[in-house]
């Protein structure tokens, strides 16, 4: 490519500002052109750093790799955006990688341009310390996005009921949300902590523009214009303009406002208007066309938790097969059965962990049933559900490409004014979440007795050491992973009383709680999946039995009389009981010193199969 054409297209990056144009033709030309194929890495996590990448054409995903190998999508960079601006002087490795989606031609600016040409230099290391500066700034938002690296200080001027308020430039919301984020500076958790909820809100925003559309109540250019900006939300862009606290007041309208105006402000983009420049693209009269906050907020939380309880039956089903698999490998370990914390039948440690899992798989039908109750909606019901401000046909159109676009049934209430005000679908799958809560922490609870000791508790299991557990007592290791899972069931607990309270909070037509409503629920989904991937990954795959002390526990147990009961006679067991107790003795032993069975006989009898199940009882 022609040096002036490439000097063009950087001149307006933010990156480059300052330079003039003999500056800019200078760095032009020590720009490499480079053509990337689709799965093609930029730089790879942990490999050092060396050069800046400028994309010209084409799509590069920001991707990093759990470890235990799973990929999280944190950002899709697009034609204009950069990447690698650390590399002038940063010697430690890649925290990510950079992957091609699509042909893409990039160019590179390497490292050595940033000790050759010094004037030049320090003003471009002037504009990247200051985006370094801004992903640093809003690190905690948990969104690395290419919407965090402009910064220029300047703004735009906008004016809503309450009068004009400056707007930085750069941002792509506008004066309601930054009267949003000046007012609810409430628990520090930006919508942008949930990608799904954004993505969701951004698709009913499609759904409605498609459906405005199709009733000619928006013209071609703006129709089109919104919905590449729902796309390229939708794919993983401008998610870091989603400021808004999760708690507002309001009942969602801050949250609707600031989808709004992100997408109307990209739109003016893409139509060739500067942000801000509303006559060509309103957020109110284009991108909310035909809505209110009390119906399409509603209906992007429902579809977010759709799709986020689909991850967390992930997690969960992951967790249910360790448990499995650890029943398999300790299904012949003989151990004792308590009830009230005493020794009560002998079972094997295989039955104790085939039994969480049955009890955790029966969470995976609860919580698939009562998400189902998210599909039915009141699009359409605008401010009460009587569908003011909208066309007859719009309610029916606009669920038709809602279903199009999520691929799930979703069907419109038959009363929008009821749907309007109920929240008891939240109420429905909060205590589904509560119920799963409840059933860890109890799974948590025996795992820390069952590891109990080493040498003065239960002990017949080894929790995988995890910490040091104490700064005063060497040697000590605690049951932290258990310990935690317990306190994040408690922490969903409370939030289903939240829900309720909140739910029961509603007055007249509308509920004006749902903001904590869907903060709670969202917290617990999030802390669940951490919570089970922790338990699994941290846990219970690495838990190791004691099978040696299991079965002397069994054989010194009272309670193995009543697995001779049917054998010797209530009567005699009942004698052995006591003698075994006073004497401080093991049944086993005394059994054998009686002569009342063989070794053989009672071998057999305590052997896992014989023991563990039903069997054809004698006269």
């Amino acid at each position: 490519m022609k040096i002036v054409n490439i000097k063009n297209f950087i001149k307006n990056m933010v990156l480059f500002s300052g330079l003039n144009d003999q500056e800019l033709l200078v760095l032009a030309g020590s720009l490499k052109e480079e053509t990337y194929r689709p799965g093609d890495l930029l730089f790879e996590e942990n490999k050092p750093r060396k050069d800046l990448f400028i994309i010209y054409k084409g799509q590069v995903e920001l991707f990093k790799t759990s470890e235990l190998g799973q990929e999280k999508r944190l950002a899709t960079f697009y034609s204009g955006d950069f990447l690698g601006e650390g590399s002038w002087a940063e010697s430690s490795p890649h925290s990510t990688s950079a992957r091609v989606v699509s042909d893409t031609q990039v160019f590179i600016l390497m490292k050595d341009y940033f000790t050759d040409k010094g004037p030049q230099a320090v003003k471009i290391f002037s504009n990247i310390i200051r985006v370094i500066s801004r992903r640093m700034k809003f690190a905690n938002q948990r969104i690395m996005n290419s919407a965090a690296q402009y910064e220029s200080g300047r703004t735009r001027k906008e004016h809503d009921l309450l009068g004009e308020r400056d707007v930085p430039f750069e941002s792509y919301f506008g004066i309601q949300t930054l009267r949003a984020i000046e007012n609810f500076n409430i628990s520090g958790v930006r919508l942008n902590f949930y990608p799904k909820l954004i993505q969701s809100l951004v698709m009913v925003k499609k759904a409605a523009a498609m459906a405005n559309y199709d009733l000619g109540l928006l013209e071609e250019p703006v129709f089109k214009a919104i919905i590449q900006s729902c796309d390229e939300i939708i794919s993983g862009r401008y998610q870091f303009h989603f400021v808004v606290d999760m708690i507002q007041g309001g009942a969602g309208t801050s949250t609707n406002m600031n989808t709004n105006e992100v997408i109307a402000n990209r739109a003016l983009e893409i139509l060739g208007y500067e942000k801000g420049q509303y006559q060509y693209c309103h957020p109110n009269n284009h991108v909310n066309l035909s809505q209110s906050t009390n119906d399409a907020y509603p209906t992007g939380i429902k579809l977010a938790l759709i799709y986020s309880n689909d991850a967390l039956l992930i997690e969960l089903e992951k967790l249910i097969g360790a448990f499995r698999k650890k029943a398999i490998e300790f299904s012949n370990i003989i151990k004792m059965g308590r009830t009230q914390l005493q020794d009560a039948v002998p079972m094997t440690l295989g039955q104790s962990f085939e039994a969480y899992a049955a009890t955790l798989d029966e969470e995976v039908d609860r919580l698939s049933e009562n998400v189902n109750l998210f599909l039915e909606l009141n699009m359409g019901a605008t401010a009460i559900g009587t569908g003011i401000n909208s066309d007859p046909e719009y309610s029916v159109t606009v669920i038709g490409h809602l279903r199009n676009i999520t691929k799930m049934p979703v069907v419109n209430a038959k009363n929008l004014v009821e749907a309007t005000q109920d929240t008891g679908s939240f109420v429905m799958y909060s205590s589904a979440i509560k119920r799963l809560a409840i059933k860890l922490s109890k799974i948590c609870n025996d795992l820390r007795l069952l590891s109990s000791g080493p040498r003065t508790g239960i002990n017949e299991i080894n929790l995988p050491a995890m910490q040091p557990g104490s700064s005063i007592m060497p040697g000590k290791v605690n049951p932290v992973i258990p310990e935690v899972v317990n306190q994040i069931a408690f922490k969903v607990i409370g939030n289903d009383l939240t829900v309720s309270m909140g739910a029961e909070a509603g007055q007249l037509e509308l509920n004006v709680m749902e903001p904590v409503i869907v903060q709670s629920l969202f917290e617990s989904i999030e802390m669940l999946k951490s919570g089970m991937s922790t338990l699994r990954s941290r846990c219970i795959v690495g838990i190791t039995a004691n099978e040696d002390h299991c079965r002397k526990q069994v054989e010194n147990s009272i309670g193995l009389v009543t697995a001779l009961n049917p054998v010797l006679g209530y009567e005699t067991s009942t004698e052995l009981a006591r003698e075994a107790l006073e004497q401080n003795r093991g049944v086993y032993e005394l059994v054998l010193e009686k002569k009342l069975l063989t070794k053989k006989e009672l071998d057999r009898l305590l052997a896992p199969e014989y023991m563990l199940k039903p069997h054809k009882m004698k006269l």
